[in-house]
């Protein structure tokens, strides 16, 4: 890993990430959840935040878990449905909850996040239809959280920028409820992985080439990777149609497998007259503004938040 110029400060948080094989499910879940326990949760990390679990009904007649923020402070009637990362084979409501609170504390604005089922047990659609049921419940209930059904906003991160990309596109094609936002962090979005990324970079930090061959399998199913048969529900950098989506603000890490088809989908989105934002973030790794102290990490979460409010208001 030392031919990639990463971030000075950030280079000292590499040495600690645990090497997590994919492959073998259970443990990269344990592992998961023990880093999860490990940072702690304190009722003091959710000062200002209120929150509660609620349930849906998922595609299937299954029930999907859903956690809800609400600020003490409501400063918009704005919503901000989160999808968690963690390749489509890992994480949970735990997952992304110390930035869910942040988020809904220096926003102002409701925050719903989803517990979409797993692959490889639950493959492509379940994962996507469980993430579009969170959604039509967020606005069935518009009224009970007082938000404006107009400003809700998709964002997700890595594998949940990939499934909020989806999202859009199935709400859009179904004439689903409206997005007015969509804001994807370090998206999965192409299984193809031809890039000059995905091909050259093959032992970085968090994520290499090989961790996101097994999550594609994994989330695809008996579908092959690679193949015509990869719906682009599943892939939505394979969409030919990227008209009447919302606007998009895409962010990157510079040394990140996914870096070059997340850059891509930006650039497509404008040809098809969508208006996107992109912002690559130097010396940085896939998933590294977890290291809050490094100063690229404070500028990454601070951008995500005003970008975030401009939306809603």
């Amino acid at each position: 890993m030392s031919e990639y110029p990463i971030d000075e400060e950030l280079a000292r948080s590499v040495s600690t990430l645990p090497r997590v094989d994919r492959t073998d499910v259970a443990e990269a879940r344990r592992i998961m959840s023990s880093r999860v326990a490990a940072s702690g949760r304190y009722d003091s990390i959710d000062e200002g935040v209120t929150t509660e679990d609620r349930s849906c009904t998922g595609a299937d007649g299954q029930s999907v878990e859903l956690r809800v923020y609400r600020p003490d402070h409501r400063t918009n009637m704005g919503a901000i449905y989160h999808v968690h990362g963690g390749g489509f084979i890992l994480g949970d409501l735990e997952m992304s909850h110390l930035r869910n609170v942040e988020i809904a504390r220096e926003v102002g604005s409701v925050v719903v996040s989803v517990n979409y089922r797993l692959a490889p047990e639950w493959p492509f659609p379940t994962p996507l239809e469980d993430v579009y049921s969170g959604l039509v419940w967020l606005h069935e209930r518009a009224g009970e959280l007082e938000i404006d059904p107009s400003l809700v906003v998709l964002h997700g991160v890595s594998a949940g920028g990939g499934l909020a990309a989806s999202t859009a596109l199935l709400a859009r094609d179904r004439n689903g409820p409206p997005i007015c936002f969509q804001f994807l962090a370090s998206p999965v979005l192409d299984d193809r992985l031809l890039t000059a990324s995905s091909r050259r970079f093959t032992d970085t930090p968090a994520l290499n080439r090989q961790d996101v061959e097994t999550c594609w399998s994994a989330y695809l199913g008996r579908v092959g990777r690679g193949t015509g048969a990869v719906s682009p529900y599943a892939a939505p950098a394979r969409a030919a149609d990227l008209t009447r989506l919302p606007r998009t603000y895409i962010s990157v890490a510079e040394f990140d497998p996914l870096r070059d088809e997340a850059i891509e989908y930006a650039r497509s989105l404008l040809s098809a007259g969508t208006s996107a934002e992109l912002h690559l973030f130097p010396g940085t790794y896939h998933g590294s503004f977890a290291a809050r102290e490094a100063a690229v990490s404070q500028r990454q979460l601070s951008e995500e938040v005003a970008v975030l409010r401009s939306v809603v208001g």
